[in-house]
């Protein structure tokens, strides 16, 4: 493992690359625009420069660039055992391929070719990193076969018994390979700079079905095996697994919804508009590039509000509302099949690159399905979110830059609503310097110029000053990327957006405030989104009688929809509301959602007497969730 190898100042590091570029590429007579030369070659000196500090491996001397995968799936044992055949591109003159793995018994490593025995060895083993895998490779070796199998403990690898699916009849498994647990279910090269193809053999129970980010079956094999093709290379972190008892229905030409039987119409009535979607993204920003675009309803263990996998997006059930109100989430997983799937970052430091642009566009979308009123809400409360992070980290913390130093960390603490909120915000900051007309089209050249590859930021900041920026001082203060992208805190050029419907339901909340019965407020056209601003808007504290008025009248404990039932128990937790400690116990114990599970744990311990509480509770809810949100909330549970 290297970590990066400068520390210029960004702008002298991307004048000597882009100078590197031209030498490189024989001056400014090459048949190359030399715009086209300087992007080109100094995205490849940049993506030299910032090796990936989180991977063992060492795709610049061998790559790995297909996989073949062939394992059986071990209920009983809870594990995953089989081989993995790698494809490699030998790039320099080593005998070495290092891999990731983490957890994995290595049983045997043979050429691909040849099948003589390989020597290997496994490395110091780090609880986030895992081990360094490095195999001696002869001179005519052109792939490598790999016996294995998985731990029980495998923290990509959630097992479920009967119990905690919809169905309680069979058992469920899914994985979560995000950011680097990849290497916890197969020996790879763990980063998001290396992409591959791949093909696949599962075996599972022949009650079951299987799922991967691939082309997938639509029904159950009579012997419980099922083969597996992906054309289009992938990084490591979008290789995805599921298997359930699981039922598929088709919603429009390329879309269709995967779930337990027991969920299924539900799910499809929830995402019955996922055709259109799909045909509104395209509009704003080219081809769909992954032929079909599926759903899996997972379990409520999951603990993301969905999984970008290609293919095949993987979500959780707390998005079914029974009245379509929560679909953003699918809008912004689609969106991902342009940004982050199609164009990766190549580190998990330029983690903004993937989420910044997805919400952006999840937002475009929704705005062009449901109108400009609509969108801003979600630009409302992404705001809301974004300074609630910056006052919980600070906002001179140096991860409240986009461009992240997450060396020696786990990736996973870069998940926050600064690559997220904070990339959307910078981008709408660009679409206004510039118009909305000419963004759209830099965004798709960018799409389509940098398809099925990875992207830094460095790379990304030469890419818009040749195609948008190209030397004009105004516009590049407009723009003002180095407060964006490399310091701490919101930019004072920050652009503000306003609701009109919002703004309704603030009058209703000030109204409520000063003594009109919450009966007398008019909520029948009110979104999930409406609501969530309305619970925001109220006061931190709040009387006994405050809190019994406003849950009569609108049933927030008893409701059946997550994010509104998330953001009332936080409320009821901080004023210590005793009818909704039932719903809180329960909602805990049975939904995994990292990001309801969090501030409900932070808002118990914070309360009086919370903290041994909210052991209780977890003591009993731990089983039910993935490593993913374990990992975060043993921290924040443990005994000091």
């Amino acid at each position: 493992m290297k970590p990066e190898s400068y520390r210029m100042t960004y702008r002298t590091s991307l004048v000597l690359l882009a100078a590197v570029a031209l030498l490189q590429a024989g001056g400014c007579n090459s048949k190359k625009s030399k715009t086209e030369t300087m992007i080109t070659q100094t995205e490849n000196q940049v993506a030299q420069a910032n090796h990936d500090s989180h991977s063992y491996s060492n795709p610049q001397a061998v790559a790995v660039s297909h996989l073949d995968l062939d394992i059986e799936v071990l209920f009983d044992q809870k594990i995953l055992r089989g081989t993995a055949k790698l494809d490699l591109n030998r790039k320099q003159q080593t005998d070495k391929l290092v891999l990731d793995a983490r957890g994995l018994k290595i049983t045997k490593i043979t050429d691909g070719g040849s099948g003589a025995e390989l020597q290997f060895k496994l490395g110091e083993n780090k609880e986030v990193f895992g081990q360094p895998l490095q195999i001696t490779l002869k001179p005519e070796t052109k792939s490598v076969a790999i016996q294995y199998e998985t731990s029980p403990e495998a923290a990509a690898l959630q097992w479920l018994d009967p119990q905690q699916t919809a169905g309680k009849v069979y058992p469920f498994m899914f994985t979560q390979s995000q950011a680097i647990l990849a290497r916890t279910w197969i020996p790879c090269q763990d980063s998001p700079g290396v992409r591959f193809t791949y093909n696949a053999k599962v075996k599972v129970p022949k009650e079951m079905l299987a799922l991967m980010s691939a082309e997938n079956p639509v029904q159950k094999s009579a012997d419980g095996v099922y083969t597996f093709k992906m054309d289009q290379s992938i990084p490591s972190y979008l290789m995805a697994l599921s298997v359930g008892d699981l039922a598929f229905k088709t919603l429009g030409d390329r879309t269709g919804i995967y779930a337990e039987p027991v969920s299924l119409e539900a799910a499809a009535y929830e995402f019955a508009e996922l055709e259109n979607m799909l045909v509104t993204a395209e509009k704003l920003y080219g081809k769909y590039r992954w032929d079909r675009y599926d759903l899996l309803l997972l379990p409520p263990s999951f603990p993301f509000g969905g999984m970008e996998n290609p293919r095949i997006t993987f979500l959780t059930p707390t998005i079914i509302a029974k009245d379509r109100s929560l679909t953003s989430l699918v809008a912004h997983e689609l969106a991902h099949s342009w940004s982050g799937n199609l164009v990766t970052n190549a580190t998990w430091n330029d983690f903004w690159l993937n989420e910044g642009f997805t919400v952006y566009f999840e937002r475009r979308i929704m705005e062009a399905m449901y109108g400009k009123d609509y969108a801003d809400m979600l630009k409302v409360l992404g705001m809301q979110d974004l300074k609630r992070t910056l006052e919980e980290l600070g906002s001179d913390n140096p991860d409240t830059r986009l461009k992240l130093n997450l060396e020696g960390r786990d990736p996973d603490d870069g998940l926050t609503d600064i690559a997220y909120e904070k990339g959307n915000y910078f981008l709408l900051n660009i679409e206004n310097a510039v118009g909305r007309e000419k963004f759209d089209q830099f965004l798709n050249g960018y799409f389509r110029k940098f398809a099925f590859q990875t992207m830094t930021t460095d790379a990304f900041i030469k890419y818009l000053e040749a195609e948008l920026i190209k030397h004009d001082p105004e516009l590049a203060q407009k723009i003002n990327y180095e407060a964006w992208i490399f310091k701490p805190g919101i930019p004072k050029n920050a652009i503000q957006v306003n609701s009109a419907r919002f703004e309704k339901v603030e009058k209703a909340a000030t109204d409520w405030k000063k003594g009109q019965p919450a009966s007398a407020i008019a909520t029948k056209e009110w979104s999930s989104h409406e609501w969530l601003h309305f619970l925001r808007a109220l006061p931190e504290q709040l009387s006994a009688t405050q809190m019994e008025e406003l849950d009569k009248t609108f049933r927030f404990t008893n409701s059946g929809n997550s994010e509104i039932l998330a953001a009332w128990l936080e409320i009821a937790v901080k004023n210590q509301y005793e009818p909704a400690s039932k719903a809180l116990e329960n909602f805990l114990v049975n939904v995994g959602r990292r990001k309801f599970l969090i501030p409900l744990y932070k808002a118990l311990i914070a309360s009086p007497d919370g903290k041994d509480k909210a052991r209780a509770i977890y003591a009993k809810a731990r089983p039910n969730y993935h490593a993913v949100a374990t990992s975060t909330l043993d921290e924040l549970l443990k005994e000091k």
